[in-house]
């Protein structure tokens, strides 16, 4: 039966479809360096978050944006975005990009302080959204964010269904092993004995280069970074592919129990993600490269992926994987409830728009719906249908 999906307050767009991608064009001038990386699927001290505020007037007078970026009113201007809302998704589970710090209750990290930056420059406020990883790329494709930060690689195949920003800094993939581990020193030597099995996040870079190194049929796929880590201390897997930030999250908060070995795998640039055709993309690669040139860029590196950055995994909350998570805003500004989903779930109406076709409006984006709704439990039947096989309600009124 067919079903029509709509998510409140916007109309849902055709997933991406995957196919062979054009290598992304590199960043035009070379992102700050860190010895960090994320991929988050894959998948912290925490600073207390600058919160986002409207930029003060500039100091000539620049044409308000709309529906696309105004033009400088001179060059090296910044565009003006009219204190425009920006949805940003984030796990607030990956350090040090973005997290919640348990004994503030605050959120944090890399992505908010520099989305707090780049937004004061371009006059808008930056909407932090919660969103597991596995879906939110497709989620940006579709329009249900705007743009997404969470230290996301740039890479050929993504390039196909997003637009990249510049690259704002590179970071490196190293081995996260057991503390004791003595059977092999580094990549090499894990390769070389067939018996040992790599640990990944499904849909990361960290999986394509532990395909690259071993051969997929050597890996085990994980949907999170925090579980993959886990089966490594269980002894499930021999080691964990890890974009060293962290990995160095986690041998902080186990480092009687992990280390990470042997030299860079590979080094990647990241990159925010936005619908493609974007009109975000100039001003935000406009406000990285003042911010490039202005040092600001080093600064946060040097916050966040340096030695001064203590926070620890088990300093931090679950975030988009937490019990309770939804996509809600973490940012200044909440986003209004709804009309109809006052009740904190998913649906706000279901609607029989004909005999074989069936509307579902939600309270919120979820990228994953249409693959829920999918399952046989699921199944939509005629009424008459239900109350003839004992489905009238008489199992909830004696059950």
């Amino acid at each position: 039966m067919a079903a029509l999906v709509a998510a409140c307050g916007a109309q849902p767009a055709a997933p991406a479809e995957e196919k062979p991608a054009e290598e992304a064009a590199p960043a035009e001038e070379p992102a700050a360096e860190a010895t960090a990386e994320h991929e988050h699927a894959e998948g912290e001290e925490h600073q207390e978050h600058a919160e986002a505020t409207e930029a003060a007037a500039p100091a000539e007078e620049v044409p308000a944006a709309t529906e696309e970026a105004a033009a400088p009113a001179e060059a090296g201007a910044l565009p003006d975005l009219g204190g425009r809302e920006v949805t940003v998704a984030i796990e607030n589970a990956y350090l040090p990009f973005n997290y919640v710090n348990l004994e503030t209750g605050e959120p944090g990290g890399w992505d908010y302080d520099a989305w707090a930056e780049i937004c004061q420059r371009l006059n808008c406020k930056p909407v932090f959204m919660e969103a597991a990883w596995d879906g939110m790329i497709a989620a940006v494709s579709q329009g249900q964010f705007d743009a997404a930060a969470d230290g996301i690689t740039i890479t050929e195949e993504r390039a196909e269904q997003v637009d990249f920003s510049d690259g704002y800094i590179n970071v490196n993939q190293r081995l996260l092993v057991r503390v004791d581990e003595d059977r092999f020193d580094g990549p090499e030597a894990l390769a070389a004995n067939s018996e040992l099995r790599v640990g990944a996040v499904n849909g990361t870079t960290n999986y394509d280069t532990a395909v690259e190194l071993v051969g997929e049929e050597r890996i085990q796929p994980f949907d999170d970074f925090g579980v993959a880590v886990q089966a490594l201390i269980a002894g499930d897997v021999d080691a964990v592919m890890a974009e060293e930030t962290a990995g160095q999250g986690y041998v902080g908060a186990n480092a009687d129990k992990v280390k990470m070995i042997g030299d860079s795998l590979k080094s990647d640039e990241l990159g925010f993600i936005f619908p493609k055709g974007s009109d975000l993309v100039e001003p935000v690669n406009m406000a990285l490269a003042a911010m490039r040139e202005d040092g600001t860029l080093d600064a946060l590196a040097q916050k966040y992926f340096s030695d001064e950055f203590t926070l620890t995994y088990d300093d931090i909350g679950p975030g988009a994987y937490g019990e309770e998570a939804t996509a809600e805003a973490t940012g200044e500004a909440e986003a209004a409830v709804e009309p109809g989903c006052e009740y904190g779930g998913v649906l706000k109406t279901i609607e029989a728009v004909d005999d074989l076709t069936v509307k579902f409006s939600l309270c919120r984006p979820d990228v994953a719906f249409p693959s829920k709704v999918a399952f046989s439990a699921f199944q939509i039947h005629p009424s008459e249908y239900l109350e003839s096989t004992g489905g009238g309600g008489d199992l909830i009124e004696k059950p």
